[in-house]
């Protein structure tokens, strides 16, 4: 079996839905061991669609082992303390303070493992007016200038992903890496600590920039494209294609030559980079009545020629379809109809699978909580309905 970079680490999950899991995942990705501590019987809430085969949970969730116990019985709540010690790292992203009244915060966890990196997820930090704020993704894209910079001014616009989760989880796998590299020169572990209020704002560092470049001013969705100058462009047959120059002077060049327009060269409102970033909304309309008049398949020709820096814009059937995503080995089946994204990496030129189906609930309950208690004590447990075993 090929290496994975975090083969022997060990990481202990309380958490759900999606930014903590999904961060986990990336882990399990890499070769660590994820245990998932759930709820007896139901498990965590994202299971709750399709008899237990929610095509989220089994996103997030592939390859994780799955223990199921009662946090709010003391017997419980002393197997996952008795457990702290076996593990590198807790991830977790319940409210702000929960799992310290558990005794199971930082400084706790701790104390059971001096060396141990604890990652906690909130939605916007553990202080400050927002800190008891419920933070979904919305909340996140929301407070975090995203989905004013979706629409034009005045009208935000919902995305149709979860960018905000997805990042978060992005950026707390990476926390914890990091913590885990560190960790390896000081034998120390750490507390790492990410919000999706700040997870978000990395995704709006370029809108950021703008706001104090351009004296406090709010930037909008329009707002980059000058700067970018990149297009969105209808085909006579009806396809969109995106058009992006940046600030290189070659391939304004390359535009002209593909649409055979090099007379706009000699316009003095398109000569320079400047130029077309004063007078980017004359040039759209310029650009897109080119556009029009030549079917997409045309235009992709002509573009590629070129070296123009453009893409069809792609519908997810579009991206699955593409003979560049079967070739990046991007889809993995995970089982039962089930398809699974890989993670976007590479190791020695191989990319690494999911690690195996989504556990069902409480799967691993005996042989995880069998580590710190002997199979009588597990058994007891099992019967007390502190740990649940599935079938």
């Amino acid at each position: 079996m090929h290496h994975k970079p975090l083969n022997g680490i060990r990481v202990l999950e309380l958490g759900g839905y999606i930014s903590a899991p999904y961060a986990s995942s990336l882990l399990c990705a890499l070769g660590a061991e994820v245990v998932k501590v759930e709820k007896p019987g139901v498990g965590e809430d994202f299971r709750r669609l399709k008899n237990d085969r929610s095509p989220y949970f089994i996103q997030y969730n592939a390859g994780k082992r799955s223990l199921a116990v009662d946090l709010k019985q003391p017997e419980g709540l002393a197997l996952v303390k008795a457990l702290v010690p076996r593990f590198d790292v807790v991830l977790e992203n319940l409210r702000a303070g929960k799992l310290t009244a558990l005794g199971l915060g930082p400084s706790e966890c701790a104390l059971l493992r001096p060396d141990l990196v604890y990652a906690s997820v909130t939605g916007f930090g553990n202080g400050g007016p927002l800190a008891h704020r419920p933070a979904y993704d919305t909340m996140g894209q929301a407070f975090g200038g995203l989905y004013s910079l979706l629409g034009d001014a005045g009208s935000p616009q919902l995305s149709g992903t979860i960018l905000a989760d997805l990042i978060t989880g992005v950026s707390t796998a990476t926390g914890v890496l990091a913590a885990l590299v560190g960790r390896g020169s000081t034998g120390a572990g750490q507390h790492v600590e990410t919000s999706v209020m700040e997870a978000v704002s990395t995704l709006a560092a370029d809108a950021v920039c703008q706001y104090f470049d351009d004296g406090r001013t709010d930037p909008s969705r329009q707002s980059r494209h000058p700067q970018a100058q990149n297009f969105c462009l209808k085909t006579a047959s009806g396809e969109d294609i995106a058009v992006h120059l940046s600030s290189s002077q070659k391939f304004w060049q390359c535009l002209l030559r593909a649409m055979e327009r090099h007379d706009l060269g000699d316009d003095p409102r398109f000569a320079t980079y400047p130029d077309r970033e004063r007078n980017y909304f004359e040039l759209v309309e310029i650009v897109a009545a080119e556009f029009r008049t030549r079917p997409g398949s045309e235009w992709e020709k002509r573009l590629t020629d070129a070296d123009v820096p453009f893409a069809p814009v792609l519908t997810v059937s579009g991206v699955m379809a593409h003979p560049q995503t079967e070739w990046l080995e991007l889809v993995e089946p995970e089982g039962n109809g089930v398809s699974l994204l890989r993670p976007p990496w590479r190791f020695g030129g191989i990319r690494p699978d999911r690690g195996g189906v989504a556990p069902r609930v409480g799967q691993h309950t005996r042989e995880v909580a069998g580590e710190v208690y002997d199979a009588s004590r597990v058994e007891e447990l099992l019967a007390a309905g502190v740990l649940f075993a599935g079938s």
